[in-house]
């Protein structure tokens, strides 16, 4: 099992990032939240990975804290629930505030995840309540700040994530008119908190 990768980006997507490690390039998916928070092509990145084996292919999820990768490793022990999903789920909220909807068993907060019903939030909540980690006080209610960049980026990103197109142009004006100035991160960050309802 592939368990960390150390090398130089080559490219990167909102949901992947190919890796060089010593001339062979790891395609690995990634939570949004993490595309943010990696360098530009050429920087030399350590990269906590999952590896994913199936009889056709071998997969790779990167994580940029151990913590993301519990939460990760703990939602696809639940059934009807792959790894795809797991970073969908994890790219439309962050891992402590995930950590929090389902030990209060917050489905309205988990139904507003794309990909994520309402029967997906009872199973997730049922199995996963008592078996989350406990959040260090550093961790609870973690500011998902907000972003600046093309509105066109921003609605982009959103798609990759599974929103409708006028829900997306919605979110990114609302958030737009609150506070259209930092960084992309930061506004994608807010419009994904309009988008669930916080």
């Amino acid at each position: 099992m592939i368990a960390q990768l150390r090398g130089r980006i080559l490219r990167k997507e909102p949901q992947e990032v190919v890796v060089d490690v010593a001339g062979v390039g790891y395609r690995v998916a990634i939570p949004l939240s993490s595309f943010y928070r990696l360098g530009e092509p050429g920087a030399e990145v350590c990269l906590l990975t999952h590896t994913h084996v199936r009889e056709d292919a071998l997969a790779l999820f990167w994580f940029l804290t151990p913590r993301e990768q519990e939460v990760f490793e703990r939602l696809i022990s639940v059934g009807g629930v792959g790894p795809r999903l797991a970073i969908n789920i994890l790219s439309g909220i962050e891992a402590p505030e995930l950590v929090e909807a389902l030990r209060a068993g917050d489905l309205a907060r988990l139904t507003r995840i794309p990909g994520v019903g309402k029967k997906t939030a009872e199973r997730l909540v049922v199995e996963l309540r008592d078996k989350m980690p406990v959040l260090a006080p550093s961790e609870r209610g973690v500011a998902v700040s907000a972003a600046s960049s093309p509105k066109d980026d921003l609605v982009s990103a959103l798609l990759h994530l599974g929103y409708s197109r006028p829900e997306a142009e919605r979110a990114v004006e609302r958030a737009l008119r609150e506070d259209g100035s930092g960084r992309f991160e930061d506004l994608l960050r807010r419009t994904l908190r309009v988008l669930s309802g916080r």
